[in-house]
């Protein structure tokens, strides 16, 4: 059972100078607010808050973060104020408190609640992302209880989490919470797959552990003979509603999946990162096609690693992927990492920090811009699933500039990813100097060349039935409605 002191000796650990006094007034602030309260499961309603709070105390985050996750229930679901909260806990922890009970309940309703919904945590985000931080959180340990609930009612909070919050955490490059909140959703909304794909997973890493560690082991050996020290060698094994949308990508064909169960190397610089890569390239065969460079081209989301798969020993394919320290944690907690603690950042950031933090901001500047005019929103958000929420693709143009697209991208988004113009005059393509249909889907890699036809008036709109990008389907819905606008002033006599 979670208690007050497990959360202190948690919090002590990565923070040795936290103001403990702060998190045991909030966690009694917030214990007797919440006195004679019970939660679904029977236990007093405060062992939620604290349970929110160790979520928060994982991610290494300072204390008036923990100290808003302990009272983030308390102004709506009890007598005490938010006036009290800010007397006794300051503006700033209060601010997040008022942020949550803004927030408030969220729903699953239909699609124009579910982007209703989207845009308030939107709109949190853009006031105070600690605020859906928090959320995070929250929701983390509310998928703890779900077989406590009316059936109905948990596959409601299981569809909600794997349609809002498990996409905006993707989004905020937090892979840890994603996975995490994914894989507890995915068995209240699709059970039988969910079953399905874990015995699968049993199947298939059955016996393989053993196998790994001996990689591990040899790993480890080989780095250190060439001389790469303060290398961590470690397994990870894939989240199983990640692995269930891959097989959904491979048709169900398992033998295509490469990285159910992966090594992860960290090292302590970009050099050894790439030092690394070239060891185990030197020791045993890459797999054709399956080198990523994530650290040159990350993720719009902001993951950076080096991924490579290799023919091990006995012929068994093994994936690693080999980061830096900072960009494994960037990976897990994304904007997280903004705040947490860290003794080697504590007076100073790399440059590789700020330029993720920007990236982040950036990121959160646009949704604020989105969310400006509501029904613009509902339209651009449906637009933008296309585009963020799923994985990416690194194209290149005949000078050899690359070209970040979604994946199944096809040479019109291409286009159009270059210029409006190219993407409205755009006749035909080549892929890798052949010619290809413009509803081609590329893949990373592949060289693409847009043939122009200057006399040509502007796209087809038959185009939106295979464009990817929000962009380009938007380029030829604004063409199509200036031609609409031409033709009616051309049925009009004297219109203007």
């Amino acid at each position: 059972m979670q208690t007050i002191d497990g959360l202190v000796k948690k919090i002590e650990a990565y923070d040795p100078n936290a103001d403990i006094g702060v998190i045991r007034a909030a966690y009694a602030f917030a214990d007797e607010a919440h006195s004679g309260q019970k939660r679904v499961t029977g236990e007093p309603y405060v062992t939620h808050s604290l349970a929110t709070a160790m979520n928060l105390a994982d991610m290494r985050l300072p204390t008036p973060i923990i100290a808003a996750g302990l009272l983030h229930d308390v102004p709506e679901d009890t007598k005490r104020t938010l006036a009290e909260i800010e007397e006794r806990f300051g503006a700033d922890v209060a601010g997040m408190v008022r942020g949550i009970t803004k927030l408030g309940k969220l729903r699953y309703r239909g699609i124009e609640r579910y982007l209703e919904n989207m845009r308030k945590m939107f709109l949190a985000m853009a006031e105070d992302v600690r605020t859906v931080i928090i959320k995070f959180a929250d929701r983390l340990h509310n998928l703890e209880t779900l077989e406590r609930l009316p059936p109905k009612k948990a596959y409601r909070v299981a569809l909600e989490s794997l349609e809002i919050f498990a996409p905006i955490a993707n989004r905020l490059g937090m892979g840890d919470v994603k996975g995490r909140i994914e894989d507890r959703s995915f068995k209240y909304v699709y059970p039988k797959e969910y079953a399905w794909t874990e015995s699968l997973e049993k199947t298939m890493c059955e016996g393989k552990k053993e196998y790994l560690e001996m990689v591990m082991d040899r790993t480890r050996n080989i780095l250190g003979a060439a001389g790469i020290r303060d290398a961590e060698v470690h397994g990870r094994t894939k989240h199983l509603y990640s692995l269930y949308r891959k097989l959904l990508k491979h048709e169900r064909d398992i033998a295509r999946i490469y990285d159910i169960m992966a090594i992860r190397v960290v090292v302590p610089t970009i050099a050894d990162c790439y030092a690394v890569l070239g060891v185990i390239h030197g020791t045993w065969t890459p797999l054709k096609g399956r080198i990523k460079d994530y650290i040159a081209q990350p993720k719009p989301n902001g993951y950076r690693s080096l991924h490579t798969t290799v023919f091990c020993d006995n012929g068994e394919i093994v994936e690693f992927q080999i980061r830096t320290h900072e960009m494994h944690l960037m990976n897990e907690f994304g904007i997280a990492s903004h705040w947490q603690y860290d003794e080697s950042k504590a007076k100073s950031k790399t440059a590789e920090r700020q330029a993720q933090e920007t990236k982040w901001m950036e990121q959160l500047t646009e949704l604020q811009r989105e969310i400006a005019d509501k029904q613009q929103y509902l339209h651009a958000l449906e637009e933008m699933k296309i585009d963020v929420f799923r994985d990416r693709i690194f194209v290149f143009t005949p000078k050899g500039d690359v070209i970040d697209l979604p994946e199944d991208s096809t040479p019109v988004d291409f286009a159009y990813s270059i210029h409006t113009d190219l993407g409205n005059r755009c006749a035909s393509a080549k892929v890798n100097d052949e010619m290809a249909p413009l509803d081609r889907t590329l893949k990373s890699g592949d060289m693409v060349e847009v043939v122009i036809d200057k006399s040509r008036k502007g796209p087809n709109p038959d185009w939106l039935k295979f464009v990817k990008t929000r962009h380009a389907r938007g380029r030829i819905r604004a063409f199509a409605k200036t031609n609409i606008r031409s033709w009616i002033k051309g049925l009009i006599p004297g219109g203007k």
